[in-house]
């Protein structure tokens, strides 16, 4: 079977959706796969394949090239069909996100109205944002959703917005994974030590993680805010970068909080597991969440999680069960949450235990 996905970038400028396409086509041998997506950035190779998928970059390597997709990724498409691989043709499109990605995959099903087109929704951010991004051309975005013969989302919330977009088929909810084997070791005791010493932490200090993408949809500030109602040994260590890296800064210092916050930038996603397990609790107070692969790759890691009934996050997240709730915009409530888990040692296990079996059981790549 030949498939054609489209995508509005590709490694290596990823999110989790992008991660979640290399793990699912990496078990899919025997399939072939072109991948088309917006150049974005100069350097990138035109085409260039990566395991049992063909790379096709489209555009001038300026961020404009996403928006130029919708028109590039169709006739490069059509090229791929005319040229010396169509034999058997192209059985299925697939679209990840409804996205740019998502208005080239549908420009090609207007030109091919014989091709299935599966459209794979793994957003993120809050769902209103898409209706003010795509403007007056809201009714082309919903037109992804109303001409998708399969919706595929990674969470109840996101197979919701899919009926609510049109979609007149039952989305099929089939999560992301987690690299069991790589965030399921055992934390090495001598390893998570010099970690926290290099960030400035003591035996003393009560770690409070996260890895995430420095933006208001992510609520690190109120992480940061949270600080001002724990005692001076509660610390915080944020993995990631973004747009609000300065606000964060100036947050911090406005708070007086310099010695308790360490803001390290973005890691390389090996590193990660010891990240987290150089810290006490994962805490990550969304305003959204497509899913939440951060909550689930900590939960693996055996570090007991606090978050937002958001979104994808309320699939996993059962209150003092597999972690904590608390609240979006409200700096205090995550105080009490971290309170709430330090307090009982046995409370903790029990969430460590219970997150580690819901990912084994569930969560599992393979």
């Amino acid at each position: 079977m030949r498939v054609i996905i489209f995508s509005t970038v590709y490694f290596p400028l990823v999110g989790g959706a992008e991660v979640a396409m290399k793990e699912v086509t990496d078990r899919m041998q025997g399939m072939e796969f072109d991948l088309i997506c917006a150049k974005v950035q100069s350097g990138l190779a035109a085409k260039e394949v990566m395991g049992n998928v063909t790379v096709h970059r489209v555009g001038f390597g300026h961020p404009i090239d996403k928006f130029l997709l919708p028109i590039l990724g169709p006739l490069k498409a059509l090229r791929l069909c005319r040229g010396p691989r169509a034999a058997g043709g192209v059985q299925v499109i697939w679209s990840l996100m409804a996205s740019y990605g998502g208005f080239a995959a549908l420009s090609y099903a207007w030109l091919r109205p014989k091709t299935k087109l599966l459209l794979t929704l793994q957003e993120g951010d809050p769902l209103e944002h898409y209706a003010k991004r795509a403007g007056w051309l809201n009714f082309l975005h919903a037109k992804i959703f109303q001409r998708a013969d399969a919706v595929h989302a990674i969470s109840t919330f996101l197979a919701d917005w899919a009926a609510k977009q049109g979609f007149s088929g039952t989305p099929v909810v089939i999560p992301n994974g987690v690299d069991i084997e790589r965030f399921g070791r055992a934390a090495n005791v001598a390893r998570r030590a010099s970690l926290r010493s290099a960030f400035g932490f003591s035996d003393e200090d009560v770690v409070l993680v996260t890895a995430s993408r420095l933006s208001l949809k992510n609520g690190i500030d109120d992480l940061i805010r949270s600080l001002t109602f724990l005692p001076p040994n509660y610390k915080a260590l944020i993995a990631g970068e973004g747009e609000d890296r300065e606000k964060l800064q100036v947050l911090v210092e406005k708070k007086g909080l310099k010695d308790r916050v360490r803001l390290i930038g973005n890691r390389p996603h090996a590193e990660l597991p010891s990240i987290l397990q150089s810290g006490d609790i994962f805490v990550r107070a969304s305003l959204s969440e497509g899913l939440g692969n951060s909550f689930l790759e900590a939960m693996m890691a055996g570090v007991p999680i606090i978050g937002t009934p958001v979104g994808g996050i309320v699939d996993f997240l059962n209150d003092g069960e597999t972690g904590v709730c608390c609240q979006p915009r409200d700096p205090e409530s995550i105080a009490n949450a971290v309170l709430r888990v330090c307090g009982d040692a046995g409370f903790r296990e029990r969430l460590i235990e219970n997150g580690q079996h819901l990912v084994r059981e569930r969560y599992d790549w393979n």
